[in-house]
């Protein structure tokens, strides 16, 4: 079966996605071509459309915001969106490139491919299964204008708001979001440790925002340091791209906090911590709840991440974590209270599949081969 997954660098979770998808399909002996289909519009169209949304979001999170909150409010006109023929700009090359490279099935862990396909679709091109994969824990504007033969959502308990917003029931599929394997490994916390060299006898405190390293990191961490002085936890902090907010950490510098750019050991530093601060993004979370780690949410960059951190606060799955003395340390206090753990540790595991990049993947061949996959939909 060749397979052909698309993906954009808006923000690295849906890039994410897409490697946990291909890592199951290659593990099956299956053909995969995982691309940015701006990539096949030449010169830098990838690039310059990954930068504008990280740009926005990394500087000016309320104009994110405040661009979101137009795009919700422009779904309830009854005429396509602005993003539908953005993207049918450039829905022509990836026409022609699959008109060369035929494949079985098309997943997409982005809207923007979505949205291409779905033009091409309208104008008669002939298309095989599509597959649109939702990273984040809400309907995000415009997801309802695109045409795919499934829609995999994150929770069941999101089913009735894609319904409500035009999406077929029996084209909903209930399945998660996919992690890498990595995030499902037995490795344990003192395993962990060990592979990262840190020390056996400290706890830690992982500090993220993203791969983009958004969010209120800078003073969530001055914040941190204070409330641990002469305690025995370090911090781990996690920038991701933001050049910038490295470059203020390290001039404040500070011998309990270690800072990292990107890593692609994120699965072992989960491990490794007592207790994870992270922005909302939809594969930060999951892949925190697949690993059961205790998560407080930081403010989010405003719009689907503010679903998110809802969503996993409201089932109980994540704490919330304003950037203020007493509520971290109110935070911190979770890890001397064995019981509130264990309850966020049920609530992560009886709502978040571990197993969803292979369900997916499930459904794809079933799909491609003709099968309706009811089996996939809830009961």
């Amino acid at each position: 079966m060749e397979i052909l997954i698309l993906s954009c660098g808006t923000g690295g979770g849906h890039n994410s996605a897409a490697f946990a998808v291909q890592e199951e399909f290659l593990r099956r002996g299956c053909g995969v071509t995982l691309m940015n289909p701006f990539d096949l519009c030449g010169g830098k169209v990838a690039q310059r459309v990954d930068s504008a949304y990280i740009d926005l979001a990394q500087t000016a999170p309320k104009g994110f915001g405040a661009v979101y909150a137009i795009g919700n409010a422009y779904r309830r006109l009854p005429w396509r969106s602005p993003v539908y023929f953005a993207n049918g700009l450039a829905a022509e090359a990836l026409g022609a490139y699959l008109r060369g490279h035929p494949v079985d099935a098309i997943v997409m862990t982005h809207l923007y491919p979505a949205e291409m396909l779905t033009y091409l679709r309208n104008h008669g091109e002939a298309l095989p299964k599509t597959i649109f994969i939702a990273t984040d824990y809400t309907c995000i504007p415009f997801t309802e204008e695109t045409d795919c033969d499934a829609y995999v959502i994150p929770s069941p308990m999101l089913t009735g708001e894609f319904i409500a917003r035009g999406i077929p029931q029996q084209r909903i599929y209930p399945l998660g979001i996919p992690v890498r394997q990595a995030f499902r490994s037995a490795l344990t916390r003192q395993q962990a440790k060990q592979a990262l060299n840190l020390a056996s006898d400290k706890r830690y405190l992982l500090v993220s925002g993203g791969s983009i390293g958004a969010g209120k990191l800078e003073k969530t961490i001055r914040l941190l340091c204070g409330i641990t002085e002469g305690t025995d936890y370090r911090l781990i902090v996690i920038c991701g791209s933001n050049a910038s907010v490295s470059r203020h950490l390290e001039k404040r510098g500070h011998a309990r906090v270690q800072l990292l750019g990107k890593t692609e050991r994120m699965a072992e530093y989960l491990r490794a911590c007592d207790l994870y601060f992270t922005k909302p993004g939809g594969l930060s979370t999951t892949e925190a709840a697949v690993m059961e780690v205790p998560l407080a949410l930081l403010p989010p960059i405003p719009g689907c991440e503010s679903r998110n951190r809802a969503f996993f606060t409201g089932t109980g799955m994540a704490t919330p974590a304003q950037p203020t003395p007493g509520q971290l340390q109110e935070i911190l206090s979770l890890l001397n209270q064995t019981e509130r753990l264990e309850h966020m540790s049920l609530c992560q595991r009886s709502i978040i599949p571990k197993d969803a990049a292979q369900r997916i993947c499930d459904l794809t061949a079933a799909l491609a081969a003709g099968n309706p996959a009811n089996d996939a939909h809830p009961s």
